[in-house]
């Protein structure tokens, strides 16, 4: 490693415990020392990630151990924090939850271990004083080969109430205690049906974040952090096969209140192929950029379903895109794009693309959640018959088909087959399915939608 670099995950007891909150405050006081900042994320979350890209306007990236093998995320990883100063790494729910019970799976236990960076511990200090001890203990002794290097301390009365949670840790477990997390008026982020809203929608007020960023610095030992965090080396990785030149192919990417869910790493991918990005607005513009392939990503296109319903020439411009060939792809919100109609929240009905037949209709719970499988019955735009991809599902409506699907899905935890289902929609150049995919995990898996998008008429 040619620098001196720093990275660490910063974990938690459990969700809710404002990691969050305390990631993006760190984040804006190390952007102000002038540090170059590279964010990441374990799991698959959007939301995280596009507050953390808000505040430090650097692409943050996710690290993902269901989707991507070991040595492609590890790849994944240095080739990023290469660019950067010090890693900042979102945890994931509580430092050892994982997918199903196994804390070596998917948690951000296991992804610190794979990594080789530390973990700092944030520990809630709301009504507690010398158990705060035993929490801290517990979680260091679950796991001995986890380097748990240091404790921040969150909901704290005052300084009074730190110093005691402070003497408790130091005294019965040797790890150092860091700081703590001052309470701050303008912080807090707004939630909606899907978690967090998006930092698109309601941008991070800049005063109260550097305010809350100046507190930060005076309860925190930062230059102790990034002491504690220095890594010595990065782990060894390899980037797989990587698809065939995408050289003279244009993409329109639907980039707008409605459409905005992408994994960074995907569009890199696609630029690094030699395919050209143009983005556009399914619910602003009229004409569609020409193209011979579309993306239509995840995002929120229940909430803006009438204005999409509206806009009856960019409807017009997609329709005539598929009936050419262009190689249209629908993640999620974009598939529910395709179908025929959307049924809001409140019993609306609204007009869609009708190129994949089907309805879908909004519900009060989630209809899937979590990682899943999905093999080929078809050609898809990104399979053979057969072969197989991972992804991950989070989604409140559900998509009535009028046609057969090209996906067998199916959720396994521990060892155990939770549930099956059919999803993804092939209609000649079109593909539509709810799951999201992290192009990494096969970059060849691009060669199919390059195949269809110069067929394109």
């Amino acid at each position: 490693m040619s620098a001196a670099r720093s990275a660490f995950i910063l974990a938690a007891t459990g969700s809710g415990c404002g990691k969050t909150t305390v990631t993006l405050g760190l984040l804006r006081a190390l952007t102000q020392r002038g540090l170059r900042i590279q964010p990441f994320k374990v799991g698959p979350d959007y939301l995280d990630t596009a507050w953390h890209t808000a505040v430090t306007g650097v692409a943050s990236r996710n690290l993902d151990s269901f989707m991507l093998p070991t040595a492609t995320l590890n790849a994944l990883f240095t080739a990023h924090l290469e660019q950067a100063d010090i890693g900042v790494i979102e945890g994931v729910m509580g430092l050892y939850d994982g997918y199903g019970t196994d804390p070596d799976y998917c948690s951000s236990a296991a992804l610190a271990k794979q990594l080789g960076v530390p973990v700092i511990l944030l520990v809630d200090g709301k009504a507690v004083s010398t158990s705060i001890a035993a929490t801290v203990m517990g979680f260091r002794h679950f796991d001995p080969a986890l380097n748990i290097a240091g404790v921040i301390v969150n909901r704290v009365n005052s300084e009074g109430h730190f110093q005691l949670l402070k003497q408790a840790v130091e005294k019965y477990c040797p790890l150092p205690v860091l700081g703590y997390v001052p309470h701050s008026a303008g912080v807090a982020l707004p939630e909606r049906h899907l978690g967090l809203v998006t930092a698109r929608e309601s941008v991070v007020e800049s005063d109260a974040w550097q305010d809350f960023a100046a507190r930060l610095e005076q309860t925190l030992d930062i230059a102790r952090l990034l002491d504690l965090t220095r890594l010595q080396t990065l782990p060894p990785g390899q980037w797989p096969e990587m698809p065939a030149s995408g050289e003279g192919l244009t993409l329109a990417l639907a980039d707008d209140e409605a459409f905005n869910f992408y994994y960074p790493d995907n569009l890199m991918l696609l630029e690094q192929a030699g395919v050209r990005i143009v983005r556009f607005s399914p619910l602003h513009d009229s004409h569609l950029p020409e193209c011979q392939m579309l993306w239509l990503g995840g995002g929120y296109p229940e909430l803006h379903a009438p204005a999409l319903a509206a806009n009856h020439t960019m409807r017009a411009q997609i329709r005539a895109a598929h009936q050419r060939g262009v190689a249209i792809y629908g993640e999620c919100g974009g598939l529910m794009y395709l179908g025929t109609t959307l049924t809001d929240a409140r019993g609306a009905v609204h007009n869609m693309l009708d190129i994949i037949p089907g309805h879908s209709q909004m519900g009060k719970t989630l209809t899937r959640f979590g990682y899943c499988e999905a093999q080929a019955r078809e050609h898809t735009l990104f399979t053979a018959p057969g072969e197989r991809l991972r992804g991950h599902e989070f989604h409140y409506s559900d998509f009535t088909p009028a046609r057969q699907a090209a996906f067998d899905c199916h959720k396994t935890r521990d060892g155990q087959m939770l549930k099956r289902w059919q999803g993804g929609w092939q209609v000649g150049n079109t593909f539509g399915s709810y799951l999201h995919l992290h192009f990494a995990q096969r970059p060849t898996m691009l060669n199919h939608w390059f195949a269809a998008a110069r067929s394109a008429r």
